[in-house]
């Protein structure tokens, strides 16, 4: 491992272990000038793994980064993992049209959604997780609805009854959903058990149910169901996605959108 690998894998380490932490502090830390620490973070906020707010580094704990084994050329190894998450999350964000109310899902891909949003549209968002949070209030025109509770850091999801209820109460003409599993006799799967109370107020809460999901997540099944596949309008994936389930998919009535890597689109 080089000098600066080993540097970068400090620094993530102790970002993991104290949550926030001053430049100047990290220049001490490290034993290396807050120039280079600005040089590094701009790596890390680049791959979401960290962000700077008012001088302060605080850690992403959900973050899509790479694992300790590989070495940190973290820009070229983050393009080729989520290539695909980036091209749906874009695609997604043009779903939204200018007053339209929507509600984005927790998840990695609806994270790239939410960075794609566009600008000035009067669009209003209702989420519940802090990487969506911390991407939509970037955006100028942007109203933000979030509902609270219980903070679960694996996801950066929060979730309680009273923020169910309240997410009841809101109407929305749009709701991205994320997957953990797509499968056609055992339904959409997540994870965690605590994300399924939500997860169906908001697909109860909108008009058009829009599942969001890399080609991986499909034959695939995890522990946590909240809804048949029938119950979606629109799926949103990438090219990988086989014939099979293309076919499968729109003999359900359900519009298929795939996104080539590339950029270039098809609407099925």
């Amino acid at each position: 491992m080089s000098k600066k690998d080993d540097r970068m894998e400090r620094l993530i380490n102790i970002l993991r272990l104290r949550g926030y932490v001053s430049i100047k502090e990290l220049s001490r830390l490290l034993n290396v000038s807050e120039m280079t620490v600005r040089r590094d973070l701009r790596i890390l906020e680049a791959n979401k793994i960290a962000e700077n707010i008012d001088g302060t580094t605080v850690y992403n704990p959900a973050h899509l980064g790479i694992g300790s084994q590989t070495s940190y050329n973290l820009s070229s190894e983050a393009d080729k993992q989520n290539r695909q998450k980036d091209r749906i999350g874009k695609y997604a964000a043009g779903m939204v049209a200018p007053n339209d109310i929507i509600v984005i899902d927790t998840g990695s891909t609806t994270e790239r959604l939410a960075s794609y949003l566009p600008t000035g549209q009067d669009i209003t968002v209702l989420c519940y997780n802090v990487n969506i949070l911390m991407e939509i209030r970037r955006i100028p025109g942007i109203k933000i609805i979030f509902s609270g509770g219980y903070y679960h850091p694996n996801t950066q999801m929060f979730s309680s009854e009273e923020g169910i209820q309240f997410i009841k109460g809101i109407r929305a003409q749009k709701v991205f959903v994320s997957a953990a599993g797509i499968h056609t006799q055992l339904g959409v799967t997540c994870a965690n058990g605590y994300e399924v109370p939500t997860k169906k107020a908001i697909l109860g809460s909108s008009i058009q149910k829009i599942l969001v999901a890399d080609s991986s997540k499909f034959g695939k099944v995890r522990s946590a169901y909240f809804c048949n596949l029938d119950e979606i309008d629109d799926v949103v994936t990438d090219d990988g996605l086989s014939e099979e389930w293309r076919k499968t998919l729109t003999d359900m009535g359900i519009r298929l959108h795939i996104v080539a890597v590339d950029e270039s689109y098809e609407i099925v």
